[in-house]
């Protein structure tokens, strides 16, 4: 690929692409303070559960290497810190506390005695947490192909290619997989409102590999199920319950119920550091809030009168009744998902 989502620079450099500034723009962003990292997160410069988890383990080694602690003790105390600062970035995705936690545990080492050993274990971490995204990836890709028919169609919505990962994608890795294995595959895009990460990012992503695909509106996906057939749709996640239950993007919940309706297949792709089984049930996710003028405005432009109410969640929850099946790089998960997700834990 011509591009990547994120990556350590050798002199203490945290670089990401502005996701924010696409099609029409590629442009780097270089980050040296976890604060910076948070804010990056939060106003979306990057954005995708596993790529939000590896700028949190960025963001946790350039707080190693920014505390002024004396000693080992002392840097902790400025990790928790950071820890905390980045855990408020954004509340739903999962790999972003999952990221943390480990590099605090990676940290809490008893036998990191001298801060320059803790620094070099910090840097050494969450490269290695971006290595294994990338690798996961990958693996998924693999073992999404059976389920992927020759000259299929699929519907896709929101971002899950590489700009939402260290490399390869998730649910679009699955797509570009079937495409690297001469599958024939044609892509319906959502568009994905109010952020177009479909209409922007995944149709620009899908230009880079050469993936036929049409732009659609998500209030399209029933009308083409229905008049022009689909094989399967395929989304992302940002965190999965226990039982199955999906947090995504905001639209994915009425995509799967369209889907069920038309006795379409509805997978979910995810590594499993997307599958959080200390929550039981999508009851227990969190759904963030944004800004409303993501809904009020289009650009620099007011779309709506003044004064009005808006609601601007930026999730929903597919419960997991109309989900087929979870893929991850573990194998693929099959209803009763509290007896296959926990597999995969074993």
């Amino acid at each position: 690929m011509s591009y990547f989502t994120i990556a350590w620079l050798d002199d203490g450099v945290v670089c990401m692409i502005d996701q924010r500034k696409l099609p029409h723009e590629t442009i780097y962003n270089d980050y040296t303070d976890y604060r910076e990292v948070a804010t990056a997160i939060r106003d979306m410069v990057i954005r995708g559960a596993p790529a939000i988890g590896a700028a949190a383990g960025y963001g946790m080694a350039l707080a190693s290497l920014q505390s002024e602690g004396e000693n080992v003790a002392a840097v902790r105390v400025d990790l928790a810190t950071a820890a905390d600062t980045l855990r408020q970035a954004r509340p739903t995705a999962v790999n972003l506390f999952w990221a943390v936690d480990r590099m605090l545990a990676r940290l809490d080492d008893p036998r990191l005695t001298d801060v320059a050993g803790l620094r070099e274990a910090a840097v050494a971490e969450a490269k290695a947490i971006a290595a294994e995204d990338a690798a996961i990836n990958r693996q998924l890709g693999q073992n999404a192909l059976d389920l992927v028919p020759e000259n299929a169609t699929a519907i896709h919505h929101c971002n899950t290619g590489t700009l939402a990962t260290v490399d390869y994608g998730t649910a679009l890795g699955v797509i570009r997989a079937a495409h690297e294995a001469g599958k024939n595959i044609n892509v319906l895009v959502d568009e994905t409102r109010p952020r177009l990460q479909g209409g922007r990012l995944t149709a620009w992503e899908l230009q880079q590999l050469g993936v036929p695909f049409k732009v659609i509106a998500d209030g399209a996906s029933g009308y083409y199920m229905r008049t022009q057939g689909v094989d399967f749709c395929v989304v992302g996640a940002d965190r999965i319950a226990a039982n199955g239950d999906t947090a995504n993007k905001i639209g994915t919940y009425n995509l799967a119920v369209v889907a069920h309706e038309n006795g379409v297949p509805f997978y979910v792709a995810a590594p499993t550091s997307t599958i959080d089984m200390g929550t039981s049930s999508g009851d227990g996710i969190e759904i963030e809030e944004r800004p409303s003028t993501e809904i009020t405005h289009a650009g620099d432009w007011q779309i709506t009168p003044d004064g009005i109410e808006v609601g601007n969640p930026a999730f929903d929850v597919t419960p997991a009744k109309y989900v087929t099946a979870i893929i991850t790089e573990k194998g693929v998960a099959y209803p009763p998902f509290t007896e296959s997700l926990a597999r995969f834990f074993v």
